[in-house]
This record gives structure tokens, sequence and C-alpha cells, in this order.
């Protein structure tokens, strides 16, 4: 594995969890304040809905490192195009309708998800590994 790489992707990985962590704290704590959400969703369900993109990304990223390699780019992959649903907030109000700081947390999580995607576009993995031919 190259190591650089692996550097590189591993900071887009944190990157990428601390700003939908943010954004999805901020709408957990501030739900009733997010223009026409339904009323079903409650703070647990969003924290929840975190925990599970996470495990996603965590686990995408453990198998990355195992020499799982594109196993692993494939759900850290879909684990950052997730990253990209926090626009759809914008489907249920304007931007103008959301605060500053719901702009920021949406906005980020989604340039951190871009971040991720490229660098997942850059990393060396398309080739099998040995572990991943059953060799």
């Amino acid at each position: 594995m190259d190591s650089r790489s692996d550097s590189t992707l591993a900071g887009a990985v944190a990157l990428y969890a601390l700003a939908s962590l943010m954004h999805f704290a901020h709408n957990a704590e501030f739900l009733h304040e997010y223009p026409n959400l339904p009323a079903s969703i409650t703070r647990s369900s969003v924290y929840l809905a975190w925990l599970g993109l996470a495990v996603i990304g965590f686990g995408g990223f453990a198998l990355y490192r195992v020499g799982w390699r594109r196993c692993g780019l494939v759900f850290l992959g879909a684990y950052a195009t997730l990253g990209l649903y926090g626009l759809l907030h914008y489907t249920r109000a304007p931007v103008a309708a959301h605060t500053a700081m719901m702009n920021f947390t949406i906005w980020l999580e989604c340039v951190a998800a871009i971040v991720l995607l490229l660098v997942i576009g850059a990393t060396p993995g398309g080739g099998t590994t040995t572990e991943e031919a059953g060799t």
C-alpha cells in the first residue's frame, strides 16, 4: 500500500466524517428550526442516521486497510455520495429560509463529500489484491 495515498484517504475520510457529524448534530439539536422537515424526524433518528452512515464509511475504510481495496473504495464512494443528500434540505425550503449556520453545515458536509470522492478517484486500488483474489 502507498502510505501517502493511504494518509490522504484517511484524512479525507476524517474530514468528511467530522463535517457530516457537525451537520447531523446541528440538525438534531435545532431540528425544530429547520424549515419544513417532517414531524416524524426526531433528534434520536437524526443521530441514528448519522451512525448508520458512519458504519458504511468506517467499514469501507477498514476494508480498504485490510487489503480489500476495491471493495473498501466502493463503500467509501457510497458513503461520500450519501453526503450530497444534505442538499435535499433545499427541496423543502430555499437557501434563504435556512439560517447561516444551517447553510454552513449543509455546504460543509457537501464540500467534504466531494473532496472525499475526488480523493477516492485518485486513490490507487483498481487492481485486485491477493486477499481479494483469495490466493
